[in-house]
Formats: structure tokens, C-alpha cells, sequence
């Protein structure tokens, strides 16, 4: 039977760093020693507190099919973590539980976009708000940062953006792929131009919340002219090393949340039971527990500004959160290095995989093609021996 797929899957992108993490893969199963610094996964363990309530919660006979937005008790958890940890009032009712930050966004993007919408993406921005988007039948615009500006959008740039098709704006603090943290004052300045332009949605994905250093998170929402039109996702994967539970949440006006719900009986329901009941314990215990983790990827974020420091070409800003660093190496476009062409991040990128064996992801499906994108969230040694390999092939 002839292949009739639908135009929705084949306008659909692949993901940038699944796709890039199955390479290294490959290439590792075929005997290659990959040092893989594409994924953005903790590598430490879920601490143990937490596992214990999950191994708890199996005990207690949690298996049946848990509501579609989430248990009860979780979602209050939820809500007092928006008080103590944003400084934002969020209802239950206001609150959904997803399988993931992504399906949060997914369930967003589906229920407030329409064909002819205009998304705008301030980049660099994550590889899946512009195939949700489309999705959604929208249309993405993005707005260009440089890393002389730590890749941050100016109100300017917003305003020149904005069109009267404009539906929806994706902030991301702290940033993935550039570990940028937008302060107040620069959520103030944005907000003053958002004011101007009421039909225009704001997705604040701060799923890297917790994993900052010396810049607090503020949510966009706190400012009182946003918080009716602003939907606060976040989850548990990148702060508690629960990658692979599967938890995230939004906090949205009430109709949004009513709305997500509703997409979400359709799709997957409600989301594994037992990953809930060991949420609720993540999110009610002090954040402190959590701190030892975030100290240690400041440790290596800093080994490693030191380190790709010392290679010429590598153009570096100082990352402020999440454990990326996203150097510019455009510096090496249209050189010839191992006998390959380097005419973009992509070359670049492909370079270091197969001459290097570092696996990194090339920053054009971020939206900033003169950059790369390197994980830290890998152990000293590893991240040692890769900026070591890196050298030693643009020497």
C-alpha cells in the first residue's frame, strides 16, 4: 500500500536533540566512545525522599486511573509551591497535571491557537515550541538575540514583531539552549509593550527554575497586567532529576485550565499515578534539598567557561541558569578542518560527533545558527575529556 501519510506529520520537524542523541547512540552501539553532551537530563539520581514515597505509594495500591488534571492533593501542592516559590496565586481549579512540561505545552498550543495565528519566539528558544506551533496550525516568527546582548530580545525588537495576527509570545527563563535568566526588570520592559497589545497570549516555560545561580526566577505573571493572560508551565525533570517521571504542570486563568483539561481526556487522560504521589513529596519538601545538585552544575559551569575559554574561535557569554553552555563558533564557518567544510553550526556540530566523538546539537533548530549547543549535565571527568578532544582537533 502506498505510503499516505497525513500533511500534519510531514510539515512536522524532528526534534534537534532526539534526533542528535540517536546518533550518538548509533554511533556508540557500532563500538565508538561517545561522550554525549546532547541531552538535557540531570545525571544524577531522583533523590531518595522521593523514591521512597513513590515505593509508598505502590504499596499503598495507587494503581487505578488517576482524574485527568491531576489529584487533588497534588494539585494544592502545586499551588502552594506557585506561593512560596513564584509569588503566585494559582487556584486548583487553575492548576492541570500533564505527562511532562511538554504535553503542558503541547495542550496549550492546541487549545488557544488557530490556522493563520502568528507565535512569536524570542530565540534562541526550544526546538518544540515551533513544531507545537505548527501543530497548531500557527505560524512562528522569531525574533533574533545575539551573545552580545546574552541573548536577550529587546521591548523594541517585541514591538517591531508584533502584527495584529500576532496570537501567542514563548518566554523561556531559564533559557534552553543559553542558560539566559530574563530579570524583573526585563519582564517590566517587555510587559510595557504586551500592555499595548491585550489579545496576545504569554507561555512562561520555567521548568529550569530552580537551577540558577545568583538570579532569583521571576515569573512574568507576578506583574499584575500579564498574570490574567499568562499560562506558568513547569514540572519536575530538570530541578529534581525526574527526567523520565513525566510530571509537569501549568498554572493558566481557569477557562485555559478548563480547556487543557478537556484536550488532555482526549489524548492520554490523567497522568501516571504513582509519578504523582512522589510529586507531591518533591514539591512540599524545602527546595534546599535539591540544592546540592544545582551547586554542582555551577561548579562545572564554570570548569567549563575556563576550559572552552582557552579554544580561539569559541565565542562564550556567562550562562546565569539551567546547565547548557551555547558558545558562537561561527568563527569557523568556511574553514576546512579534518578534510570537512565548515559552513554552518550543523557542520560544526557533525565535526565534533564523528572526529571527536562529542556529541553536541547545533544551534539552528534553536534559532541561533551560529552557535552549538553543550550539555554540562554529564560528571567532571566526561566533561574534561571532551573540551580535551574538542582541542585537539581545532588545534
Amino acid at each position: 500500500m502506498k505510503e499516505q501519510l497525513s500533511n500534519r506529520i510531514t510539515s512536522l520537524p524532528a526534534s534537534a536533540t532526539l534526533v542528535m542523541a540517536a546518533k550518538a547512540r548509533e554511533l556508540k552501539a557500532a563500538g565508538k566512545d561517545i561522550i554525549s553532551l546532547s541531552l538535557g537530563e540531570p545525571d544524577f539520581n531522583t533523590p531518595d525522599y522521593i523514591k521512597e514515597s513513590a515505593i509508598k505509594a505502590i504499596n499503598d495500591n495507587y494503581n487505578s486511573y488517576s482524574p485527568v488534571d491531576g489529584y487533588a492533593d497534588l494539585k494544592e501542592a502545586i499551588s502552594l509551591k506557585f506561593k512560596r516559590d513564584n509569588n503566585l496565586e494559582y487556584k486548583p481549579s487553575q492548576i492541570v497535571v500533564s505527562t511532562g512540561a511538554k504535553q503542558s505545552l503541547a495542550n496549550i498550543t492546541q487549545v488557544l491557537l488557530n490556522p493563520g495565528d502568528e507565535v512569536l519566539l524570542p530565540a534562541p528558544y526550544w526546538v518544540s515550541y515551533t513544531a507545537q506551533s505548527i501543530l497548531g496550525g500557527a505560524t512562528c516568527k522569531e525574533i533574533p538575540s545575539t551573545i552580545e546582548n546574552d541573548f536577550k530580545i529587546t521591548p523594541e525588537q517585541l514591538e517591531a514583531a508584533i502584527t495584529p495576527k500576532t496570537k501567542m509570545v514563548f518566554f523561556n527563563s531559564p533559557n534552553n539552549p543559553s542558560g539566559t535568566v530574563y530579570t524583573e526588570e526585563d519582564y517590566k520592559a517587555l510587559a510595557a509593550v504586551l500592555e499595548k497589545h491585550p489579545n496576545i497570549f504569554i507561555v512562561s516555560d520555567e521548568i529550569y527554575e530552580h537551577i540558577n545561580y545568583g538570579t532569583p526566577n521571576f515569573s512574568i505573571a507576578c506583574i499584575p497586567s500579564m498574570y490574567d493572560r499568562t499560562i506558568t508551565v513547569n514540572g519536575l525533570a530538570k530541578g529534581f532529576a525526574m527526567t523520565g517521571w513525566r510530571i509537569g504542570f501549568i498554572g493558566a486563568p481557569e477557562w485555559i485550565a478548563k480547556a487543557c483539561t478537556k484536550m488532555q481526556g482526549q489524548i492520554t487522560s490523567g497522568t501516571n499515578c504513582i509519578a504523582q504521589r512522589a510529586a507531591i513529596t518533591a514539591l512540599t519538601e524545602p527546595v534546599s534539598k535539591i540544592q546540592y545538585m544545582v551547586t554542582e552544575f555551577e561548579k562545572r559551569r564554570n570548569m567549563m567557561l575556563e576550559w572552552l575559554g582557552e579554544i580561539e574561535g569559541f565565542k562564550l557569554n556567562v550562562p546565569k541558569g539551567a546547565f547548557y553552555i551555547f558558545p558562537d563558533v561561527s568563527a569557523f564557518f568556511g574553514k576546512e578542518i579534518k578534510g570537512k567544510k565548515i559552513a554552518t553550526s550543523s557542520d560544526f556540530s557533525m565535526l565534533l560527533l564523528e572526529e571527536a566523538n562529542v556529541a553536541t546539537v547545533s544551534g539552528e533548530s534553536f534559532g541561533a545558527p551560529n552557535c552549538i549547543r553543550i550539555s554540562y549535565a554529564a560528571s567532571e571527568a566526561q566533561l574534561k575529556e571532551a573540551v580535551s578532544r574538542i582541542k585537539a582537533i581545532l588545534a
